[in-house]
């Protein structure tokens, strides 16, 4: 596996006397590849957190939401995931076809429990994989390089309400974003969404963070 730590963290573990504890840690619970259990635990989350890199260096964090199992398993050192509708930035996506190296963390957050996983990826534009996620406009495949189990003492316990109303359908078929309807960005927008938006009503930016604030997003 070679060293699992950059210069910078291990000058961190020999300043507070933990380099024995890190390597331990290495050996008993990183591992290259998926086991079955971890395979599950991926597949019962219906949310995960993407850490990615622009090319100036800047990391970037996004929420990914879905379906329950909308992160698959292919292999031991093979996962995707779809990318839905966005707000049309394109950050996580484009960092991911400049740089690749993804950072992934899955929380459980009733039991709790957490899995980090990191590796490198690519996007995928057409095919049967693509295919199989309606409404997504890319599909991310990701080389497992590392994987391991997190102490989940800092995880809050807390439950879900509901899934999100605006994941696509089977047919890929998605409610048009709240945001969407907003009066000032009607000239940026496709011509289909701007005729949805137009037939539901356009908002204010001021009506739209009001919305935001009381959780009213349909």
């Amino acid at each position: 596996m070679g060293d699992f730590f950059t210069l910078a963290q291990r000058q961190l573990q020999g300043e507070f006397e933990t380099t024995d504890l890190a390597d331990r840690i290495v050996e008993a619970v990183v591992t290259e590849e998926l086991s079955d259990p971890q395979a599950e635990f991926i597949h019962s989350r219906n949310m995960f957190y993407l850490s990615t890199i622009d090319e100036s260096g800047y990391p970037s964090c996004s929420y990914k939401g879905g379906d329950l199992g909308f992160v698959r398993v292919i292999n031991p050192v093979t996962i995707v995931f779809p990318n839905y509708d966005g707000n049309g930035m394109f950050m996580s996506m484009g960092n991911i076809q400049d740089k690749a190296k993804v950072g992934l963390l899955f929380i459980d957050f009733e039991t709790p429990q957490r899995l980090r996983l990191r590796g490198e990826a690519r996007c995928l534009r057409e095919g049967p994989m693509l295919d199989s996620y309606p409404g997504a406009n890319l599909v991310v495949e990701i080389s497992v390089n590392h994987v391991w189990v997190n102490c989940p003492r800092y995880v809050h316990r807390m439950q879900p309400l509901e899934q999100s109303p605006y994941l696509p359908g089977k047919d890929g078929a998605v409610s048009l974003a709240l945001w969407k309807r907003v009066d000032l960005i009607q000239d940026v927008l496709t011509a289909e969404d701007r005729a949805e938006a137009g037939s539901l009503g356009l908002i204010t930016l001021e009506e739209y963070e009001a919305y935001v604030a009381r959780g009213k997003l349909l």
